[in-house]
């Protein structure tokens, strides 16, 4: 499956085997195997920088970047785990700004994998405990963390070093591990996931968020009490509104005119805004207006409505735009109709998953289209042609790959590439964009 990858180097390589063949044992959910690896390990979460934890549906990997770049711009030395990769495991592990170097991740991976061998833990476990190990060993000012999966039993909650916590966007997504039947928690599948998300929230640690529908914003204000923790919530205690050229911020500290983000997509202001909000409702890192400002302008974030450059793939689309985004659920369906409502008519490409919705991207522009070609997600069961077609009145093509149906396009019109990371991954590596 490709979310192992492969390396061009064998020490690596021989690790990654391994990983591939980790499981979740069905039905296990909670912390005790990530802290018993931990342990086992000298507990290096408890040493690691000063750090940032954002979870969240959509956005959290761009606030990352936010606060990445804002960090950096401010002179520090910033550890920062993200995920998935899009072309190279080493993208998970960035280690004082640059990729985890492969003799060192496969250094660490392997320890780590001895170490817990009899654990039977999980690949997400066995990446986390390896970033951990990476960001104690490696001398850093700070680490920004994003959640892969929930919150509440995802690895990285068991962060001991957080000054402060985000919750980007919320909604529907994972459904099968995020709304399971269990006893005790929120029945509404929004609340849940408002619950699972919030309970990254750490005693004394600010928990900052977007704003979110009454009833969601109630299950995560009742969340973060229950954990002890001040909840900063957008449009109460935190107000921020993109306009024509600027972001305009404020809170208790005062207001600050931002620039908009260099990033494609109106939402990239609200997390951009998120961002901020972390850096100024804790008292541990001391980040500049202007580093905020800096930041903003210079984040990159891969596969989010990414301009694609010339290239190998996009050299077959002649003079036309090539468009990629790794969006696969309803939310990042609207966030793309909004990005694209004044533009052109386009040519959408898309490999989905089979366990999402097929109409959360199609729907929301489908009267955008110029067509509609279907090509795999690389490595997994996805979505068929006529699974797209119930959601489009176009004519659904089906191609063995992206070249393929880039190839029969005809000669007007913009290119969207769109429905999976992993298949955003793939065009990434096959125009030679390799995420740095």
């Amino acid at each position: 499956m490709r979310d192992f990858a492969t390396s061009d180097n064998p020490a690596v390589q021989t690790q990654l085997d391994r990983l591939a063949a980790l499981s979740l044992p069905q039905g296990r959910f909670g912390l005790e195997t990530i802290r018993e690896l931990l342990n086992r390990l000298g507990n290096p979460q408890a040493s690691i920088p000063p750090a940032f934890h954002v979870a969240g549906t959509n956005g959290k990997g761009s606030t990352c970047a936010y606060l990445r770049a804002m960090l950096e711009a401010q002179g520090l030395r910033v550890h920062t785990a993200t995920k998935p990769h899009l072309v190279r495991y080493n993208e998970r592990i960035r280690l004082a700004g640059e990729l985890i170097s492969d003799d060192l991740l496969a250094q660490l991976l392997a320890e780590v994998l001895d170490v817990g061998a009899d654990l039977n833990p999980s690949f997400f476990e066995v990446t986390t405990a390896a970033m951990f190990l990476a960001f104690a060993r490696v001398p850093a000012d700070v680490c920004v963390i994003e959640v892969g999966l929930g919150g509440r039993f995802d690895a990285t909650n068991v962060l001991e070093t957080a000054v402060a916590c985000g919750i980007a966007t919320l909604g529907i997504d994972h459904e099968a591990f995020l709304l399971r039947e269990e006893e005790g928690v929120p029945q509404d599948p929004l609340a849940k996931i408002a619950f699972e998300k919030a309970s990254i929230a750490q005693d004394g640690v600010p928990l900052v968020t977007q704003t979110y529908p009454r009833e969601v914003a109630a299950e995560v204000a009742r969340t973060a009490t229950a954990h002890g923790a001040p909840l900063i919530m957008r449009g109460a205690d935190w107000w921020a509104k993109p306009s024509e050229g600027a972001i305009t911020y404020r809170d208790r500290h005062g207001e600050l005119i931002l620039p908009l983000p260099t990033l494609a997509g109106a939402h990239q202001a609200d997390n951009a805004a998120l961002a901020v909000a972390m850096l100024r409702h804790q008292n541990v890192i001391a980040v500049s207006e202007e580093a905020m400002a800096e930041g903003i302008s210079s984040a990159r974030w891969p596969a989010r409505l990414q301009l694609l450059g010339a290239g190998p793939l996009t050299a077959q689309a002649g003079s036309r735009k090539v468009w990629l985004d790794g969006g696969h659920n309803p939310d990042a369906g609207l966030a793309i109709a909004r990005h694209f409502a004044e533009a052109e008519p386009f040519h959408l490409i898309i490999g989905m998953l089979a366990n999402k919705d097929a109409g959360a991207i199609v729907g929301p522009i489908r009267d955008h289209l110029l067509s509609v070609s279907v090509v795999p997600a690389p490595g997994h069961e996805a979505h068929p042609p006529e699974e797209f077609a119930a959601h489009t009145d176009l004519p659904v093509h089906s191609f063995a790959n992206v070249e393929a149906a880039l190839s029969a396009l005809p000669p007007a019109g913009d290119v969207l590439i769109a429905g999976s990371l992993y298949l955003a991954g793939e065009v990434l590596r096959l125009n030679q964009e390799i995420p740095d």
